[in-house]
Formats: structure tokens, C-alpha cells, sequence
């Protein structure tokens, strides 16, 4: 999966957009207890995250594989997607 844009939202969640148009969410919360992503647990470091295409990165240095994000992310069926892209247009 290649990651063409990525949305980190106030719940440890990022929203995901791939290259092939499937939008989902991936929840950092189970990785938070690791000490590689420590600095995640305060919102401000977690906002600073970087897309890398195939791999996401935080400036801490903490990072999640592409194939990690496509095998445990929640994928947002394209009814749910056509809905959220009517809500956010004015």
C-alpha cells in the first residue's frame, strides 16, 4: 500500500488515504505502551506525523509500516466515504 495522505486525528487515530482511493482509519493507541512510541502520548508530538508513502514517521522517530497500517487499519466502506465527502463540502 502506498499512502498519499494521512490525517492524524485528536484520538490517536489517522486517517489514511491510499494510493488505490481507499480512505480508513488506523487506531496508535495499542502502540502507545511501547517505548518507541512514548513521545506519541502527548497530542502534540502524535500531530507531528510525517507520510513517507510507505511508511508513516513521527519526529521522535517512532514510525508504522505501510503493510503494519493495511493489515490492521478499518477501512471506510465507499457508502460511508460518499457520505463524509457530501458533509464536508459547504
Amino acid at each position: 500500500m502506498n499512502i498519499v495522505q494521512i490525517h492524524p486525528q485528536s484520538d490517536w487515530v489517522l486517517f489514511i488515504v491510499a494510493e488505490d482511493g481507499r480512505m480508513g482509519r488506523f487506531d496508535v493507541r495499542p502502540y502507545l505502551a511501547d517505548e518507541a512510541f512514548v513521545d506519541l502520548r502527548r497530542p502534540s508530538e502524535f500531530e507531528k506525523v510525517f507520510n513517507g508513502g510507505y511508511f508513516v514517521e513521527w519526529e521522535c522517530g517512532a514510525d508504522l509500516s505501510a503493510d503494519t497500517i493495511e493489515a490492521r487499519w478499518q477501512v471506510i466502506d465507499q457508502a460511508t466515504t460518499q457520505t463524509l465527502a457530501c458533509q464536508a463540502t459547504p
